[in-house]
Parts: structure tokens; sequence; C-alpha cells
């Protein structure tokens, strides 16, 4: 019988006989025992995904080369000023603490609502409750997820009318289904022309344990320019220090989390491995969150104690397939010895062609069992966890034997 642990084949043997009909009868009673199912990864308010999967918010950065004018971003933005969770419990200055959201059923009637920005917004009627909660603040943004339609409604400067009606500075509207951006040079409720409440820092994902997706941050200078995948500068100036709109920045891998609390590494995870999004003008490195009475306002004080020479712009136009969408190229792990690059077949970020042989068959199997103490230690986790939980473990490999 020919042994499949090897490239092209191998030689016969009872021993490599025995070794894989062992293999395959473990893997054949986990199937039966704990078939897990491939589930996606996008994060979910109320049930609703944010975007698909392969949108860039949802993408890893952490392997991305860093930007060329990194060091003179970070400088600009401030190398001794400190992260600040811009959200919390209680109140500040009479308000809460954070951008609110809230999600309505389909059914939710729309109001009349006018933009100052007419030209860049989507026109109404919006489905806003009339008890709305609103960003306290300058910004008044308004944040509403249509739950049973997959729609997210952003309001800028957002002011309820005696009639019930809305008045605001610009509003947009998102198909969470879709990577779709906005036209070119044109705003929404963010200086940056991108969605709110996908950057937001969120209290139950952080409970949760792990945020799968980039967070929205602000700093005080910023360019006359965007990068994708932001649609809209709000600035005069020009030098190659001010950061565009739009530029992803990441926390560095090897700044040590094992002082914070559990509930700041989640965070400061993230960081790491998704990064964070400059989006509008703002305070130095103010991290976006939503308000919640269950965030401790003193433990999130300890994300002072983060520089911004922490941080490093990161280069993320290798992921672009198209400047006019969201979806982001999914970089894979490099080929285990002697074979080619593994590949996504479905294009869900899980590379399933373990082999690179261009399909799913019995010896992808089999090479990532023979290979599995490779898969942690490089850092191919995410490529490989075909059973949604975060990790790499002997339940992916059941769950890929499962896709056969």
């Amino acid at each position: 019988m020919e042994e499949l642990g090897g490239p092209g084949g191998g030689r016969s043997s009872t021993a490599g006989c025995v070794r894989v009909t062992t293999r395959c009868a473990v893997l054949l009673l986990l199937i039966c025992i704990c078939q897990a199912p491939v589930l996606a990864v996008s994060p979910v308010v109320d049930g609703v995904p944010l975007f698909p999967d392969s949108n860039i918010w949802n993408t890893p950065v952490d392997r991305l080369p860093v930007s060329t004018d990194s060091s003179a971003m970070i400088a600009t933005i401030g190398l001794d000023r400190t992260l600040k969770a811009d959200f919390g419990s209680g109140t500040w200055d009479g308000g809460p603490i954070g951008i609110p959201f809230v999600t309505v059923p389909g059914t939710q009637p729309k109001v009349p609502i006018e933009f100052g920005y007419a030209d860049e917004s989507d026109p109404g009627p919006y489905p806003i409750p009339p008890d709305v909660p609103r960003e306290w603040g300058s910004d008044h943004h308004v944040i509403v997820v249509d739950r049973d339609n997959g729609l997210l409604y952003e309001v800028y400067d957002a002011e309820q009318q005696y009639d019930g009606s809305w008045h605001a500075g610009s509003g947009a509207v998102f198909d969470l289904r879709s990577n779709a951006l906005r036209p070119g040079s044109w705003t929404s409720a963010d200086a940056a022309g991108l969605p709110i409440l996908a950057g937001l820092v969120r209290y139950d994902e952080v409970a949760s344990g792990t945020i799968t997706h980039a967070l929205r941050f602000t700093a005080p200078e910023t360019r006359r320019a965007y990068v994708w995948p932001a649609r809209h500068f709000a600035s005069s100036l020009t030098g190659a220090r001010y950061p565009p709109m739009g530029q992803r920045f990441r926390l560095k891998a090897d700044f040590d989390l094992s002082g914070f609390s559990p509930k700041n590494r989640v965070i400061l995870q993230a960081l790491k491995t998704y990064g964070m999004v400059l989006a509008d003008n703002g305070s130095s490195w103010f991290l976006s969150g939503a308000p919640d009475p269950r965030w401790d306002d003193d433990e999130l004080r300890e994300l002072l104690d983060v520089p911004g020479s922490a941080f490093e712009a990161v280069d993320v136009s290798s992921l672009v397939v198209d400047p006019d969408s969201g979806e982001a190229r999914r970089l894979g792990p490099p080929p285990f010895p002697g074979y080619a690059s593994p590949f996504d077949l479905d294009r869900d970020g899980r590379f399933e062609d373990v082999n690179g042989n261009g399909r799913l068959d019995f010896a992808d199997v089999v090479l990532l069992f023979n290979h599995a103490d490779l898969i942690a230690p490089s850092g191919w986790e995410l490529y490989c966890d075909f059973n949604n939980n975060t990790r790499f473990d002997f339940g992916d490999i059941v769950a890929l034997f499962g896709g056969l």
C-alpha cells in the first residue's frame, strides 16, 4: 500500500499501512462523536454578522509589512501619548461614555431625515426609533441595525425634530451582507467614509474572550488623503508624516500583555492581530467603543500604559482585491515541506486544500494530521481553524475530514 505521509507518494510497507489505517480509524471514531460544523467568524451583533468574513475589517494584519512612513506617522500622532478607551460605564460630562447603537426589527417604522451633506448621504427615511440612544458630546452619532434585513444605518450630528423627523449632517446605509464600499470621495457618518459599528469595542465580545475585527481610533492631525478601504479625507495637511484616513495600525507583536487584566488583554490582542483603523479627527490614540454599564472604568484605565511608540503602521495594499470593494485577499500559510502552497478553496479564510493540489481530498486530512505539530509554532492557527474555535486542535482535523 502506498504510504500517504510524504510528497508525491512514498514507499510501500506494512508498517506504513498500519499507521495510516490506525489514524483513519481514530478519525472516523471522532467524526461520529464530535464532528463540528465550520461556522462564520464575522463579529455578530444580535445575530447579525458585521460584514462577510472576507471583509477587510474582519481580516488579520499581523503578518503584513510595516508601512514605509510608519515612524513618521507614529511620531505625529504621539510617541509618548497613550492609548485611551473612549468608552466605559457611567457618565462623563453629563452623558454616557462611548458611541451607542441599537438593533431594531425589519418592521421598525421609518422616519424622514434631511442631511446637510445630502450629496454624499444615502437618502431617508431611516428606521430610527423615538427612544434611540444618541452619542453624547459634539458628534451626536446615531447607529441603528435592522437585524431582519441586515442593514446598518449610521447618522452624524443627528437631531430629532418636533414632528418626529430628523436632521443630520450626513448619513450612510451599509448592507452588512456585502463588501461594497461607499462611492469614492464620499463621507459617511464618519470622516473616513467607513462604517462606525464595525470598529467599536463591545463588552459582550470582550467578555467572550476574543475580538475578531479591527478597531476604530482617532488622531488629531490627518492627511488630505485616504487609503483603502477609506473613501474620504477631512484635512488640508499634505505632508507624509500625517496619517491618511483609513490607515491601519497594529500593536507590535513583542509588546508584553502579561501585566494587563484579562479583559484588556482581549482588546490588546485584537490590536496585535487585527489592528485599528484611523477613522476620524480627534484626540491621539482614542479607541472607540460602545457604552455599557458592565465596563469597569478603573480597569479600562490600564490601557493608558500603552504608549504610541508601541504601535506601527501597516501596509494593507497586498490585500486589495478591488479598490471599490472591502473584500480582502486572504494571505495563506507557506507550504508544508515538499508540497505546493495551501489554497483556500471557498475563500472563507481557511486553507482546506492543505497539500495545494487544487482540491480537498483525504490526502489533505492525512497531511494536516501528520504535521499538526507545525501549526501552532508557525502561527498558522487561523488558517487551519476549521471548527471555528479560534485555535488549532484535533477538532480541526475532524472538521476537515467531515468536509470530504
